[in-house]
């Protein structure tokens, strides 16, 4: 388990590491391919297990917009489909794939920072700590269940973005 249970901060982690995944991803220096398949678990297991156990519970909350919340289940498809995009493309570092990453990093971006204004901000407003102590506990129960499971594998990541 992380040092923190606060769903908040689990969440958080999370982006900070895609961002962290994106610069590799971005350097001809760096292992591209590696860094790929480690962002496509991550992506799928933090994405699937948010809306198995966070966003359901937030929704309850009359104080959390359940429109944010169903926009963000929006997003995560969204980013889904880019992540497929990107898996699909042949060879790593071509422009095609440049291209393709640069989608993917707007739509993940894009949904991360909007996430962190408003959903998170009003679990960190309005849900207990206790709560949040509880629902970081299932996230990270999940989202380890999802990464044992190889989730990040383009098959799973077609299979999820045709449902």
């Amino acid at each position: 388990m992380a040092e923190t249970r606060d769903v908040v901060e689990l969440i958080l982690q999370d982006h900070r590491r895609m961002e962290d995944l994106f610069r590799l991803m971005r350097s001809v220096e760096a292992d591209r391919a590696g860094a790929l398949k480690e962002f496509a678990d991550l992506l799928i297991a933090h994405a699937q297990a948010e809306e198995a156990k966070v966003y359901p519970a937030l929704k309850r909350y009359k104080n959390i917009d359940d429109d944010e919340v169903e926009h963000g289940e929006h997003e995560h498809d969204e980013g889904n489909q880019a992540l497929l995009d990107l898996l699909e493309v042949d060879e790593v570092g071509s422009e095609e794939w440049d291209s393709k990453l640069e989608e993917l990093v707007e739509a993940v971006t894009h949904h991360a920072d909007e996430e962190e204004r408003t959903i998170l901000n009003g679990a960190r407003e309005n849900v207990a700590m206790q709560r949040r102590e509880e629902l970081g506990t299932a996230f990270w129960e999940e989202r380890e269940r999802q990464l044992k499971s190889d989730c990040g594998s383009v098959d799973n990541v077609r299979r999820i973005v045709g449902s």
